[in-house]
């Protein structure tokens, strides 16, 4: 069963078509990941997913077509943007940045929001050391951190992630990768879309490659990264055949 199910979506700029027809999955409480280079339509995807922009296709949300939906409605039915630039209120504590992550939720009278604030603490004890500094302030690392945590005060369903590891060091890549693996035995279903195609694929179950707008090549994860394709073109590793 399919957390989120796009068909035959097409996204523009004025008379520029940036997205071509595409359709793509994003599997029940599994990771789906979208790989390709700048520029190739990543971002635009996930803005019309949330509806951010308008688009031409069905978005099938559970069993809900929700293209013609608000941003405001689908963020209710479940489905949270980590958008690139983190977009992190730079003059507020951490605290309270994680706060207004479940701001929808204090609005519906939810109770439990001390309860999810000490989690993203546990899996962040970063965040905890620092819950009283300015986000502005935060390095890039911590930045990322504060931005996947505040998403999860919203109680996602669906967790959209635009390029989570830019700007960040090797090793701290690493950390946020492995966040993201283990945010999938919580049950909740990840689109990630990427740039680094190799931290991305070990993640992933499964994958799809973005070039040009349209959807070129897609499989499980596994399968990609040993495509000849992939391993030459993203993966910085020519392909020597047998």
């Amino acid at each position: 069963m399919s957390a989120l199910d796009v068909r035959d979506l097409s996204v523009g700029y004025g008379k520029v078509k940036v997205l071509h027809g595409l359709s793509l999955a994003v599997p029940e409480g599994a990771i789906a990941t979208v790989i390709g280079p700048n520029g190739a339509g990543k971002t635009t995807l996930l803005m019309a997913l949330m509806g951010l922009i308008p688009g031409r296709g069905a978005v099938v949300y559970g069993d809900r077509d929700i293209a013609a939906d608000s941003t405001e409605e689908r963020v209710g039915y479940g489905l949270c943007l980590v958008p690139e630039r983190r977009e992190l209120f730079s003059d507020m504590p951490v605290a309270d940045n994680l706060l207004l992550g479940a701001f929808p939720r204090i609005r519906r009278g939810a109770r439990d929001v001390e309860d999810d604030v000490a989690a993203v603490y546990q899996r962040f004890p970063r965040l905890q050391e620092r819950r009283t500094q300015l986000a502005g302030t935060l390095s890039g690392g911590e930045r990322q951190m504060l931005a996947l945590g505040r998403a999860l005060m919203a109680r996602p369903k669906l967790l959209m992630l635009d390029e989570p590891s830019l700007g960040l060091a090797p090793r701290i890549v690493r950390d946020i990768f492995q966040v993201i693996a283990d945010l999938k035995s919580t049950g909740v279903s990840i689109l990630l879309v990427e740039q680094n195609a190799r931290a991305a694929l070990q993640v992933a179950d499964y994958g799809y490659v973005l070039e040009m707008g349209e959807l070129v090549l897609e499989g499980p994860a596994s399968e990609l990264a040993a495509n000849p394709r992939v391993l030459e073109s993203y993966l910085g590793l020519a392909h020597s055949p047998e």
